[in-house]
């Protein structure tokens, strides 16, 4: 059994669409009743509840009660509840909400002896919006630079976790920093970004599709680690066709290249979520590469 915070959200969605169909059992935990899950899985086969994981007792309370409802033991917690960008809230709300819920969820876990935790961290800790430039592309899990009280938020989650997996090295937990989700309608856009580079220069031309990330979450729940692990998590190519030497010297001139980029890769660094974890982005917006 698995516990979902925001199991209602758009990776919360595809994550417990993906880990049903992979034969998990499924504990979500919203607001919101989960939507959207096709037949198999249903909806009514996961298990609900419904609470406000900014309230501690509540946390706690939706954590215990689930063996008193499922036969299956929990054998890890999948934390996506949140804010889910900056802008949605004003900053300090969003600083509030992200960082109480995220404690929240580690120390339910904690309590409860469920060591296995893997938790939406965001890109935005690389430096979004970037002001006069990424450090060095591509931007890779060394670089903590956050703009926003949204970002602070998630690298303060990602320094709990530190604490946290010390207090206990048998303890995983796997934040994952996210590139802007992307669901298969939203793909009709994509072409239209090549006539202004500025339109998606936010986050270096990036993007992770929904069900890409859903996979990274199960690869990180299955994952045989200790301690606390950040990765990059995008999908393999940009959202242009242009190339990114071009877009660079465009809107971010100078730009220092850690390694020779190819012309339409990620400019968020995967490499390292492809070594330990075995990810490989499956979904590729691009019409000739789609399956």
């Amino acid at each position: 059994m698995i516990i979902v915070t925001g199991g209602s959200g758009k990776v919360g969605r595809a994550a417990v669409k993906h880990l049903m169909e992979e034969g998990y059992s499924i504990a979500s935990i919203d607001m919101a009743r989960p939507t959207g899950l096709s037949n198999p899985p249903k909806a009514t086969d996961v298990s609900f509840t419904r609470a406000d994981i900014t309230d501690f007792g509540q946390v706690m309370a939706a954590f215990s009660g689930i063996n008193g409802r499922v036969e299956k033991p929990v054998t890890g917690v999948v934390h996506l509840g949140a804010i889910a960008s900056p802008g949605e809230a004003p900053d300090h709300e969003i600083f509030r909400v992200n960082t109480i819920s995220t404690y929240n969820v580690f120390e339910a876990a904690r309590r409860l002896g469920i060591r296995n935790v893997v938790w939406a961290s965001s890109e935005t800790v690389y430096g979004i919006p970037y002001g006069g430039g990424p450090r060095y592309v591509p931007v890779d899990e060394e670089i903590e630079e956050p703009q926003t009280g949204y970002s602070l938020s998630k690298l303060v989650g990602e320094k709990m976790a530190e604490q946290y997996a010390r207090w206990d090295p048998a303890t995983k937990i796997i934040g994952l920093r996210f590139s802007n989700v992307q669901e298969p309608q939203d793909y009709d856009n994509f072409p239209g970004y090549n006539k202004d580079a500025r339109t998606r220069l936010f986050n270096l031309w990036t993007y992770i599709d929904a069900r890409d990330a859903a996979q990274a979450i199960r690869l990180s729940v299955e994952a045989k680690l200790a301690g606390a692990h950040v990765f990059g998590i995008a999908n393999s190519n940009s959202v242009m066709s242009r190339s990114n030497d071009e877009l660079l010297n465009e809107v971010f001139p100078g730009t220092p290249r850690k390694r020779p980029i190819t012309a339409n890769e990620s400019l968020i660094s995967i490499e390292k979520a492809m070594r330990v974890l075995g990810y490989k982005p499956q979904h590729d917006w691009h019409p000739a590469k789609k399956p």
